[in-house]
């Protein structure tokens, strides 16, 4: 009967504890959307009055604006030139999905079906560049790109180390899931006269549309969200991307805070939406992938 009633309480416990951490995630989220919908640029919260009702107290906690405004949307679109830097940022990372994921696919491809000197090495070199933080190749990066390729204050710049960053988890990444794909598919179609380039872009490609797209969200955050690359190679304001343009309100004695929300929502609404459009694909990637490697 213990037991019975232990087996039982069991799944209750482990959702308690998940709607906890789910909580304590999204409290801080609902501060952001609470700022940004006020209209003010003050984080204050309002005290408490003398003899607080249970309704005082609720508003105490909850995070929720007292007025609803659209104003700190308004003026991060017209005061600064964000939807220029927003324009930036979707074309780094829309070109930065493009090449990351064709270098990726064609890179994983390689070393899922050929065997040759170095594969070996060639694998284990992407994990370990894994292991380095970004900060660390701050002084190479902008050695290489600005001084040696003359690629400073340039969309390609960013471009080629964005790209150069996100390939190596994204090589992994299809490796896996290439390997997961039957050889034999292949050597049908080698036997019915297909080359190895048709095999690639008409079969494998297709059937590893999973892994692909968990690849392109990785490759597209990498050059939307990023922000200390970014502001170290961009110099004039008219080339920030949008994370960077969002430090001009954070100042040194005052900080918009209410501009700087709001300006942080539209910089997650396209994330957002890719994820949701790719979510399909996502678990069926991340888990097919993580089979063999």
């Amino acid at each position: 009967m213990s037991q019975k009633i232990k087996d039982e309480s069991s799944p209750v416990l482990i959702h308690i504890v998940l709607i906890a951490f789910t909580l304590m995630t999204i409290y801080p989220l609902l501060w952001v959307f609470t700022i940004a919908f006020s209209g003010k640029q003050s984080l204050a919260i309002s005290l408490l009055p003398e003899d607080p009702t249970t309704l005082d107290r609720v508003r105490a906690v909850l995070p929720f604006p007292e007025t609803v405004s659209l104003k700190n949307f308004i003026d991060v679109v017209t005061e600064q030139n964000f939807l220029i830097w927003m324009g930036n940022s979707a074309i780094v990372a829309l070109l930065t999905t493009i090449l990351g994921v064709f270098l990726s696919c064609t890179a994983a491809y390689a070393f899922s079906r050929f065997k040759f000197p170095g594969q070996r090495a060639g694998l284990m070199s992407f994990l370990v560049s894994q292991m380095f933080p970004g900060t660390l190749m701050m002084v190479p990066l902008y050695i290489i790109v600005v001084q040696w390729l003359n690629l400073g204050n340039t969309y390609w710049g960013l471009i080629l180390v964005y790209a150069t960053i996100a390939i190596p988890f994204c090589v992994w990444m299809l490796k896996g899931y290439f390997d997961t794909i039957p050889i034999e598919i292949e050597e049908s179609a080698i036997m019915d006269g297909a080359s190895r380039t048709v095999i690639f872009f008409r079969i494998i490609l297709p059937l590893a549309k999973p892994a692909i797209s968990v690849t392109a969200l990785f490759s597209f955050m990498a050059g939307w969200n990023e922000f200390i690359i970014a502001s170290l190679l961009m110099e004039e304001e008219k080339m920030y991307t949008a994370p960077v343009g969002l430090k001009f309100f954070v100042g040194e004695h005052a900080t918009q805070w209410g501009s700087f929300a709001a300006g942080s929502i539209i910089v997650s609404v396209p994330v957002v939406l890719l994820f949701m459009y790719t979510q399909k694909y996502l678990v069926s990637g991340l888990t097919a992938g993580s089979v063999k490697g």
